[in-house]
């Protein structure tokens, strides 16, 4: 019987490579973790530090308090800066924001929701990409330049206010006016002027995620609805929104924290009562209380904590 020869098999299908970029690549391809590890640790490291280590940097500054005699922090452990939080003017200012964050969220919904069915349902070739080309092209220009232009929109001299003399209509606009919570002087320096601009500038992340999940829900379900005898209505209400609103939600992410924390747009267009985020550039950079501008940033925090939650369980993250 011959004998069969039995040879080694190799270790590795190609020979190694020389030199130090060589056997360092082949080094990783064969620890696959101190690959992952290496590519992990630089943004790791980044988004540890930077962004997490300033929060937490952030919430020590609300913990401590601003000496009345000497105006210097005093770095002793106290929650007497959260309770002047709950001072009127300062509890004003964190109802004035949600509520106003509440009331561009749902301005978002109800102006993104028919936009963003026609888009899912109808739109195709050419009329679709329209669609996302209108939607993306404001977020193409300027922050600034949008919120500048809309002031001169808004403003006694602008068009808005030509429209209205036109159309003989100044009596409805000067009634708006002289409402004693949404008007003004004009409308650029008015609630409602901050409204009407919150929602231009937030209403593209609202179209998209809402879109999104209306192209999820399946056209057969919304026929089988009618064909067992449901009204329109009736589909909407039992069918598509329920399948839509976790898209909603995701959207809501974005136009509420995106209104709970601006103070460019109030600082331009509204009135000279103060949102939370004009509240903490105030007390930070004109007043020199770190620890009462500490304690505002938390307010947000603390309400997108709770707001993510909820969305989460509404499975608004899967439609972002």
């Amino acid at each position: 019987m011959t004998a069969l020869a039995i040879t080694k098999p190799e270790t590795s299908i190609l020979p190694q490579r020389g030199g130090f970029f060589g056997r360092l690549s082949d080094s990783l391809w064969r620890h696959p973790k101190l690959l992952l590890f290496l590519m992990l640790t630089p943004p790791l490291l980044w988004l540890g530090i930077i962004y997490i280590g300033s929060l937490i940097a952030l919430l020590l500054q609300s913990f401590f308090s601003i000496d009345d005699f000497s105006g210097m922090v005093n770095y002793e452990f106290t929650l007497d800066t959260y309770a002047q939080l709950l001072n009127p003017s300062n509890f004003d200012i964190i109802i004035r924001t949600i509520l106003m964050a509440a009331l561009v969220t749902v301005a978002s919904a109800l102006v993104a929701f028919p936009t963003a069915y026609y888009a899912a349902r109808y739109a195709q070739g050419k009329w679709k990409a329209l669609f996302y080309l209108g939607v993306m092209m404001p977020l193409w220009s300027s922050y600034l330049v949008k919120i500048y232009a809309w002031k001169l929109i808004l403003a006694k001299e602008g068009i808005l206010t030509w429209f209205f003399e036109r159309f003989h209509l100044s009596w409805l606009l000067d009634g708006v006016l002289a409402l004693p919570i949404v008007g003004g002087n004009s409308l650029s320096v008015s609630y409602l002027g901050t409204f009407i601009v919150f929602v231009y500038i937030w209403l593209p992340y609202m179209i998209l995620p809402t879109q999104a999940a209306l192209e999820r829900v399946p056209g057969n379900l919304i026929e089988a609805s009618a064909d067992l005898g449901a009204t329109p209505r009736q589909t909407f209400r039992t069918v598509l929104f329920p399948l839509a609103l976790p898209g909603i939600v995701a959207g809501s992410i974005f136009t509420f924290s995106l209104t709970l924390g601006d103070y460019i747009i109030p600082q331009i267009i509204g009135s000279s009562r103060l949102f939370i985020g004009q509240a903490v550039y105030t007390q930070q950079g004109t007043a020199g209380n770190v620890p009462l501008a500490a304690a505002f940033s938390v307010v947000p925090i603390a309400i997108m904590a709770i707001y993510l939650w909820l969305a989460k369980r509404m499975g608004a993250f899967d439609a972002l």
